[in-house]
């Protein structure tokens, strides 16, 4: 699968863009702030039916504009496929295959898998825990509809039973019969989902370990990853009566899955706390090379490989640890984005990788061809 054509109409700031691709490496070079990352979170959006970058719709419009449209055409099998997803202020987003009836963005996600590798996934080590669930849950949904139907539907009965707990802190009565209906739905995706977050877990890290040792080439690096959760030890059901307390006086649901968090561990120590930038970048790498292999094994099609930034992220050695996976053909249809092109056409000069460059210059695309 490779993405031949994109095509945008205000979007952030590319007001009306079409590009042609090849089916390799492709290069946005230019200063920063022209826009190289926004036509990767195009790409981003066509897969996901959302910005990597901005949630909010509103603020992804080009200024001045009223709604945006993006349009990519993929070469699959040796057939087209277009994708279109548009969005107009004060109406819902559309997406559609092929000009078809507009389909469920559940039913879409996964279908033209990408990955991203950009300066924000540092966010993944330092924030909170659900960053790193919405990672986790974002590549299992890619993977099975069922989850990313189960996820949909707890997400939904967590703010209805967060809404009736208030609703009986107000009223200073609880009805119980209404209450163990609403938990009812809530045990039965939560059970569902933890169980396969901990067996998909189990395939996730010997691959993360084996790409992790890859970049930093250093044995006594011991990474790793582990899966808190509330339902370890204990069933849904027990903990929502056992908290059931707690969450009348709090006014909301302080136990479940969306409670869980994966640990990233370096040395058995917390990666955050005990990680140089290095061993933190390399850990960042690491996961979205697992989630390429896995998603590439599994879907028999490499995913488009996104990369922003990279080469201002690495150092020498990391980075010549990725030119050589990517000489060796482990990665299909490649984007990257770099401020110094000088830099990034030494980098695949030297690695004898030949590529198509966008050079951004005041809104306009100058394209040359990077030659072995």
């Amino acid at each position: 699968m490779f993405l031949q054509k994109l095509r945008l109409y205000n979007f952030k700031n590319h007001q009306e863009v079409t590009l042609n691709f090849e089916d390799k490496i492709n290069c946005f070079l230019g200063k920063n702030g022209i826009g190289k990352t926004n036509l990767l979170d195009a790409i981003y959006y066509l897969s996901f039916t959302k910005s990597a970058i901005n949630p909010y719709d509103l603020q992804n419009i080009h200024h001045g504009q009223s709604g945006f449209l993006i349009k990519g055409t993929f070469a699959i099998d040796n057939k087209q496929k277009e994708v279109m997803c548009s969005f107009q202020q004060g109406e819902k987003k559309i997406v559609r295959e092929d000009e078809q009836e507009p389909v469920k963005f559940s039913e879409h996600v996964g279908k033209y898998p990408v990955v991203l590798i950009a300066p924000q996934d540092i966010e993944l080590i330092w924030d909170g825990s659900e960053l790193r669930r919405r990672f986790f849950d974002s590549l299992i949904s890619q993977l099975d509809r069922h989850y990313l139907d189960y996820l949909i539907v707890y997400n939904h009965q967590l703010k209805q039973r967060n809404s009736l707990l208030r609703s009986f802190s107000e009223s200073g009565k609880v009805d119980a019969d209404l209450l163990d209906s609403y938990d009812l739905k809530l045990v039965e995706s939560g059970t569902y989902l933890h169980k396969i977050r901990k067996g998909f877990l189990m395939e996730f890290i010997p691959k993360f370990k084996q790409h992790y040792d890859f970049l930093v080439q250093e044995s006594e690096e011991k990474a790793n990853i582990q899966y808190r959760s509330d339902l370890e030890e204990t069933s849904f059901s027990a903990l929502l009566k056992k908290n059931l307390q707690r969450d009348l006086i709090l006014q909301r649901t302080t136990t479940g899955i969306h409670r869980d968090d994966f640990l990233f561990v370096l040395n058995e120590q917390e990666l955050k706390r005990a990680g140089s930038q290095g061993q933190q970048k390399s850990f960042l790498i690491g996961l979205k090379l697992t989630e390429f292999q896995i998603l590439a094994e599994q879907k028999q099609v490499k995913p488009i490989l996104l990369l922003d930034d990279i080469f201002d992220k690495l150092d020498d050695l990391r980075i010549q640890q990725l030119m050589k996976l990517v000489s060796q053909g482990t990665f299909g249809q490649l984007f990257i984005t770099d401020a110094r092109q000088g830099r990034s056409k030494q980098i695949l000069s030297e690695a004898r990788i030949g590529a198509h460059l966008f050079v951004l210059e005041n809104s306009t695309f100058n394209q040359e061809w990077l030659k072995i």
